[in-house]
């Protein structure tokens, strides 16, 4: 059992409770829940009025950050952590690092978006890097697993929350930097300052790699560490690509010599996804012929890329929620057609409005036809997001249902032969947000359960 919760309801007997004031919930509020739960000890800010032994110290949440890393942080220096930061790309890159180091025979583990994996375990996750207390859990869990590795998404919020207090990584790597999360950063400058923030949390003898395809790669160079890059012109070079809707055929070099490999993914974006990967392994200590050798085990994470036949055609359900995810997307399907894409896309409620108006027209101008739908409106009203997005939209290429369910119905009905069906935005998500609520959900299940 872990020592420490901050989270009263999933407080049991013989825990200590650490009561944090949060943006909106103060912990100290639910001290009582706590100790009905079986918490024999409390950690506060001031004095509280309960039987109970209990703790008055200036800042609860520097207190937990500070014990974490002193009562835990030693068995967790044992791990070899990789972590990757970028706005596109986390996911993949980093679930296929994961399956690539369990194809080696290193035990391995995985935290990110799509929650946490080891093996057959799975534990669901909120955040894509979650809050300091179930990092350091799950790191901890991982180190009695007795895994070697973990492979981590690295979000910019949990680095400007300080989220990763006292961890550190054994190699990491930046994948790309597009606008998302304009929101809570304000500037295109504080994002990339705080995707820099990984810099502080390097092992002595870390490794960094990064997409030197991408214009913000070279702020990741720090004195004192090895530095590689991917890309059309990187140490891990791409000489030729040939894409097809099942897989990639891909040359690339590394160290004067040249590489070719079939990779079960597509699309121009994969490409970069399996060299981080590459980069990132390779810089574990294993050789890039045993990488090759295992490349047809891998398998996309739920939720990016995934096809589906359906109606005469194929649907493709991906995550892409960012102007730039939507734009590669399309793009990819756009060289891969023998007859028309149909995109299927929305925006998130609370979230950055000025991507709304850009991913409209995005959409539009390079889809043959577009079904503007609602994503997770959250608190917005969804016609209000609508109207954001329908402000970038220059073409009369589309139709707008709100109704999530009945886009892709609709989506699928109007396919016609060898059609592509892009349904962007929400991926491995099985719940839409409707107001504070979840209500099942999953694109995958609408497209199987099509004809029913």
């Amino acid at each position: 059992m872990f020592k420490y919760e901050c989270d009263s309801r999933k407080v049991t007997k013989g825990q200590t409770f650490i009561a944090i004031k949060g943006l909106t919930v103060d912990g100290h509020d639910f001290i009582g829940k706590a100790i009905e739960n079986g918490a024999i000890k409390i950690i506060c800010e001031h004095k509280i009025d309960y039987d109970i032994d209990y703790e008055i110290v200036p800042d609860t949440e520097k207190w937990l950050k500070e014990t974490l890393k002193k009562e835990y942080g030693e068995y967790i220096d044992k791990l070899n952590l990789i972590g990757v930061t970028g706005t596109n790309g986390k996911t993949t890159s980093c679930y296929l690092t994961y399956q690539m180091l369990l194809s080696l025979g290193q035990d391995t583990a995985y935290i990110g978006t799509i929650g946490f994996h080891h093996k057959d375990e799975f534990i669901e996750l909120n955040n894509t890097t979650p809050d300091v207390l179930t990092i350091y859990k799950l790191l901890y869990h991982a180190y009695e697993l007795n895994c070697k590795y973990v492979v981590m998404e690295v979000s910019s919020q949990a680095l400007s929350y300080d989220r990763l207090f006292g961890i550190n990584y054994s190699v990491v790597s930046f994948t790309n930097l597009t606008e998302d999360h304009l929101d809570y950063h304000k500037t295109m400058e504080n994002y990339l300052k705080a995707k820099l923030l990984i810099l502080d949390h390097l092992k002595k003898d870390a490794i960094i790699t990064a997409n030197m395809d991408d214009p913000a790669y070279i702020n990741f160079k720090k004195e004192g560490h090895k530095f590689l890059t991917f890309g059309s012109n990187g140490d891990y070079k791409i000489l030729e690509s040939k894409i097809t809707p099942i897989n990639t055929n891909l040359k690339f070099s590394y160290l004067d010599k040249e590489y070719n490999v079939t990779v079960p993914l597509t699309s121009k974006f994969n490409i970069y996804n399996y060299l981080t990967m590459v980069s990132l392994v390779n810089n574990c200590g294993f050789n890039i012929d045993d990488i090759i050798k295992n490349t047809s085990l891998l398998k996309a994470p739920k939720g990016r890329c995934e096809a589906y036949p359906v109606n005469k055609g194929f649907a493709v359900i991906d995550y892409a929620h960012t102007p730039d995810a939507v734009e590669k997307v399309i793009t990819a399907y756009n060289e891969l057609k023998e007859n028309r894409v149909i995109t299927i896309v929305g925006c998130g409620g609370d979230r950055d409005p000025k991507k709304r108006p850009i991913m409209g027209g995005i959409a539009t101008e390079l889809s043959d036809y577009v079904i503007l739908t609602s994503d997770n409106p959250r608190t917005e009203d969804p016609e209000k997001i609508m109207e954001d997005i329908l402000k970038g939209v220059k073409t009369d290429n589309y139709e707008v249902i709100l109704d999530r369910r009945t886009a892709i119905k609709k989506g699928i009905d109007i396919m016609q032969d060898n059609d592509i069906l892009l349904i962007l935005g929400k991926g491995h998500e099985n719940y839409q947000i409707i107001g504070k609520e979840k209500h099942h959900l999953d694109d995958a299940e609408e497209v199987l359960n099509w004809k029913k």
